[in-house]
Parts: structure tokens; C-alpha cells; sequence
């Protein structure tokens, strides 16, 4: 039975509203519902009557169109869907429809070939499929690449209609970098897939540029009461011709990218382009280079990213630059993984040898951000960039890198009591060359000096004030040294006696031990960790070539200390 489009829009309109559990529906609400969704799609009053929808609500509960709907009356004049989940949307095609779909098919078919009609290809193709399956029962011969938990679906028709009468809209919207949603009137121009994502095209104000923002980003979308913003310049398919993707700048000039594509993965490449504008320009045994005049932009970087090692940029030098460090990100994101295995083995090994060592504790871009926020503070701060204490205290923003999921997961695996009581930046420049001796390090930090019982000694080194419980220290107690710069026995790394940590000794007793002992090397990468007990007999080596060694040192307690004495610094972890 054949149905007009005011029909399928009064259909479609009665069938969202009795979905929507959360309302009760009466008659005169339909028809107020239905005359809006009319007024929105041919943009002027249209009159509806009572007796048409009633004849809508009849037509949807027989079987002419095949909906058979359950639509039911409550309490005499509320109108709902006896079945929860139903929906005509649901609801199977016609034969009569089949039929129809099926001329339409043919008629499509007739066009494929002709260069007008080149994009209908994978469309006529769906349809045929669908129409098959609809009459067949059977499976589908062809499996469409699609994604059934995409967001934002549901707003194409709505964007689809406001660019097709022009007509700006009120957005709220949501980046994946923004903390909170904002609301502001879009004009848009045009709807673009890439990749089986939906983008909306347009811009907000005359004097911006062009913005693409994506669907599943929205959150909802009104029709705007301001005038629509035409801009006459814009030209989709000259717009995106030069890019891959949908980040496009207006005023970037484009490059001239070489890639080599090794023999495994070429023949991908050359049968699916990159782009429109990819040239083979040599080949060898191993491979293919290929060249591309396109824009950079993340999308490209991306479809590079792709291919893995099957791809490898020759230029421009700032793209390789860019691929390489992702490259490099990417393999520190495994390396950075800790597995219980290795925790519980350096937790043993701190109980028994007095320290270990884990690399790849954090990634390089957390120590990057580390060495820029200390050089920052540094320099914009009188201080000496050497042994600078209470850093967390003056730059909390560390926390956020420091404290991470690695992080967490060292400290409860030692002690899940511990608290943070010191933490001191050691910066030692290129042009220093000191270097400490054998000593121990008892590494309570008091905010005074105060006699108090079961504290039997006190040390002042440079103006730090530590008091000692020698029964309790070495069981509760331990450092951790995060190491900002690459440490080696040639700039100054830290050499440990393993297992002299059980006892406080004298000067006599130390040089005895360090003269007739082999002393560990502790070589440690940027981003590794060192952890130490206390009484722990340790030097640093003496540095022979001129590396700067950054080195942040943590201290963590889980002793109380009595009343009258107070942590300097101290934080829950």
C-alpha cells in the first residue's frame, strides 16, 4: 500500500512519542506532536485533524503496512505500546515494499558504470543484499563494514534536514579534551564520513573558520532562532581535496610525502591509496616508495600508524619526526607494564638485600613532562636546582605524573601503610663532579628537633633534622629514587653493599665491609625506579663524562612517630 511522506512523518512521530515511557499520551498530545514534525519539515502550518490521527493510530494496528502495533488505551485516554520495546522502525517489510525495493534496485543497477553515477556502487549493492535476506530469509551475501554502538546516529536526520533548509541550530557539545559540555549556535554545511565515524561540517561565527565536530560528541541538538551563516567560499570537494581525513586547515600549504612500503604490505598500498594524489616513484626488491601532496595532519599520521613496521617515512623530516616519537610511545606503553610477579620478587629482594631496581616505571613522555615542569620552576624560582627539598609542597602538580598506576601498585606491593614523608629533587649538572662515599642514611624527616623516648640519635645534615628508632626503621621504612636521565657507572651511579641494611654501623665497621666487598653498580634508564632501605651502605661512583643526572628521591614510613614529633612532610598514598 503506497504512503505518502506526511503519512511516514505522522507515522514516525506517533511512534517516538509512545515510546517515550516517561509521558502519558493523549489524544490531543499526538496531534500536537505530529503538527510540529509536520511544521518542521515543510516549514509552514500544516492542519491536522483528530480523525487523522485516529485513522493513523488504526492504520499502524492492522496489518496493511505491516506494522501491527500494540497500541493500547489506558485509564480511557492515555495511549501507549502494550510491548515495552516495540517500534514500527522494528517492524518487517512488506512484500508489497519488497516488490517495490526491488524495482528500485533494478532501476539503479541500469546506472552503474556511468561516471555520474560511480558512488551508487556500494549503495545499490546494499539494497540488492537487503531485498535478498527480506526475501529470502536467508543470510546476507555481503557484509558491510559498520559498528552498531556508534553514537550519534540518531542526530543525522535531524542535521541532514537543518542543512537541507539551511537553518542554524543550537549544539551542546562535548570534546574528548573538554572538561564540561557547551552550548553555541553552529551553522552546518555538510555531513562527512571517515572511517565509519560522522562528522557535521560548519562553523560557528562568520569571522571563524570551518570547524568539523564529531557526532557521537553531541548531545543534543535544537533548532536556532538566528539567521543562517552562508558561506559562499566553501566547496566540500575542493575543501578536502589536499587532505586525508577531515582535519583540514585553509591556509597550510601542502607537502610532498615519501613513503617506502616494504614488500609484504605493498600490494595493499598500491591497490587502496592513501590518496588520491599517491604516486609510485620507485622500486626496489624490498619494496615501494610512494609519494603523496597532501597536508599533515592527524589523520595521515594515523593511516601511517597503521601499517606498523610495513611503512617508513622518508619525508618530510618533521612527519618522520612525529612517527618515530609515536612509534617510541607506543612500545614505552608495553615496556611501562608491571606484572605481579616481578613486584613480588623486588619486594623480597628489598627485604633481603636492601634494594631493586625497575625499569620502565614510567613512560618518556611522563619524564618529559617531569624535566620541563622542573626546569620551569627552576627557573622562574631562586632555587638550587641541586637538592631542593619539599618539592611536592611547592609543586603539587607533580602528583598527577608522579603518582601513577605503577606508582601504586610498587608501594602497596612493599607496604600498603606507607606514607610519603620526604621528597627531594637532585639535579647534578654536567659541570659537577662530586660524589659521595660510603655511608648509611636514616631517613626520617621531623619537622623539629625534640628529645623524645625510643629516639635514641640525631643528625643534622644540611639543615635536615632525622631522628632514628633503630628497631623499627628498617622494617617500615624505604626510599624510592626516580630517575629523570640515563644513570651509568660513568655519571655517578649509585653503588649499594646488598644486605648490609641490617644494622647501624660505625665508621670502623663501614670501612671494614665497603674494603672487602664487591659493591653493586645500580645503572638505572630514564623512567626506571631505585628502592632502598635504610642502612643501606651505598656510594655513588665518580663521574667521568659530563651528563647531567636528575633524580627525584622519595622516603616512605609507616612508623608513627610519638607525640611531641611531627612529620615535615607527609602524605596518605
Amino acid at each position: 500500500m503506497a504512503v505518502n511522506k506526511n503519512a511516514l512523518i505522522r507515522y514516525k512521530t506517533i511512534d517516538k512519542c509512545l515510546q517515550n515511557k516517561f509521558r502519558q499520551w493523549t489524544l490531543n498530545d499526538l496531534i500536537e506532536a505530529v503538527s510540529d514534525a509536520l511544521y518542521d519539515y515543510e516549514g509552514k502550518d500544516v492542519d491536522v485533524s483528530k480523525r487523522t490521527v485516529q485513522l493513523d493510530l488504526q492504520m499502524m494496528r492492522s496489518d496493511k503496512l505491516g506494522y501491527n502495533a500494540p497500541i493500547t488505551v489506558y485509564d480511557r485516554k492515555y495511549y501507549k505500546y502494550e510491548e515495552e520495546d516495540y517500534s514500527i522502525t522494528n517492524s518487517p517489510i512488506s512484500n508489497q515494499d519488497l516488490g517495490k525495493l526491488s524495482q528500485a534496485v533494478s532501476f539503479l543497477k541500469q546506472f552503474q558504470g556511468f561516471s555520474h553515477f560511480a558512488e551508487l556502487g556500494s549503495m545499490v549493492q546494499k539494497l540488492e543484499d537487503h531485498v535478498y535476506t527480506q526475501k529470502t530469509h536467508e543470510k546476507s551475501l555481503i557484509d558491510f563494514e559498520k559498528n552498531d554502538n556508534l553514537k550519534g546516529l540518531e542526530f543525522l536526520d535531524q542535521l541532514y534536514k537543518f542543512i537541507l533548509k539551511k537553518e542554524a541550530v543550537e549544539m551542546t557539545y562535548q570534546s574528548f579534551k573538554a572538561r564540561h559540555e557547551s552550548t553555541f549556535t553552529f551553522h552546518p554545511y555538510l555531513l562527512k564520513e571517515f572511517r565509519n565515524r560522522w562528522f557535521v561540517i560548519g562553523k560557528r561565527k562568520s569571522n571563524e573558520g570551518i570547524m568539523n565536530l564529531a557526532l557521537d560528541r553531541i548531545i543534543s541538538v535544537e533548532k536556532s532562532d538566528k539567521k543562517f551563516i552562508l558561506d559562499q567560499s566553501f566547496n566540500s570537494e575542493i575543501y578536502y581535496k589536499q587532505a586525508i581525513g577531515v582535519s583540514v586547515s585553509p591556509t597550510m600549504e601542502t607537502e610532498t610525502v615519501l613513503l617506502y612500503i616494504n614488500h609484504k604490505h605493498a600490494p595493499y598500498v598500491v591497490t587502496k591509496p592513501f590518496h588520491h594524489s599517491q604516486k609510485e616513484v620507485a622500486r626496489d626488491n624490498y619494496g615501494v616508495t610512494v609519494s603523496l601532496d597532501v597536508q599533515l595532519n592527524f589523520e595521515l599520521e594515523k593511516e601511517i600508524l597503521a601499517l606498523g613496521e610495513g611503512v617508513k617515512v622518508i619525508a618530510p623530516e618533521r612527519l618522520k619526526r612525529n612517527i618515530k616519537e609515536r612509534l617510541y610511545d607506543a612500545v614505552d606503553a608495553y615496556e611501562t607494564e608491571i606484572n605481579d610477579k616481578n613486584l613480588r620478587t623486588i619486594a623480597k629482594r628489598l627485604e633481603y638485600k636492601g634494594f631493586g631496581i625497575l625499569k620502565h616505571v614510567y613512560s618518556k613522555r611522563d619524564i618529559r613532562k617531569l624535566k620541563a615542569k622542573f626546569d620551569n620552576y627552576i627557573k622562574n624560582h631562586d632555587e638550587l636546582p641541586f637538592g631542593m627539598r619539599e618539592v611536592l609542597v611547592k609543586m603539587p602538580e607533580l602528583k598527577e605524573i608522579l603518582f601513577n598506576k605503577n606508582f601504586k601498585k610498587i608501594i602497596k606491593s612493599i607496604n600498603k601503610d606507607v606514607f610519603l614523608t620526604k621528597a627531594i629533587y637532585f639535579d647534578k649538572s654536567p659541570k659537577d663532579n662530586w660524589y659521595v662515599t660510603w655511608h648509611q642514611d636514616v631517613p626520617i624527616n621531623v619537622s623539629e628537633k625534640k628529645d623524645v623516648d625510643g629516639f635514641t640519635s640525631w643528625t643534622n645534615k644540611k639543615g635536615v633534622i632525622s631522628a632514628c628508632p633503630p628497631e623499627a626503621i628498617s622494617k617500615n621504612t624505604f626510599s624510592m629514587r626516580i630517575h629523570l636521565d640515563d644513570t651509568t657507572v660513568k655519571n655517578g651511579a649509585l653503588k649499594v653493599i646488598p644486605g648490609s641494611h641490617q644494622k647501624r654501623l660505625n665508621d670502623d665497621e663501614i670501612k671494614l665491609i665497603t674494603s672487602n666487598s664487591i659493591p653493586f653498580v645500580s645503572e638505572v634508564g630514564s623512567g626506571g625506579v631505585q628502592l632502598l632501605k635504610p642502612l643501606l651502605l651505598h656510594a655513588s661512583s665518580e663521574s667521568k663524562v659530563q651528563k647531567r643526572r636528575r633524580v627525584l628521591h622519595l622516603e616512605f614510613s609507616s612508623i608513627e612517630l610519638p607525640n611531641g614529633l611531627e612529620y615535615a612532610e607527609r602524605e596518605n598514598l
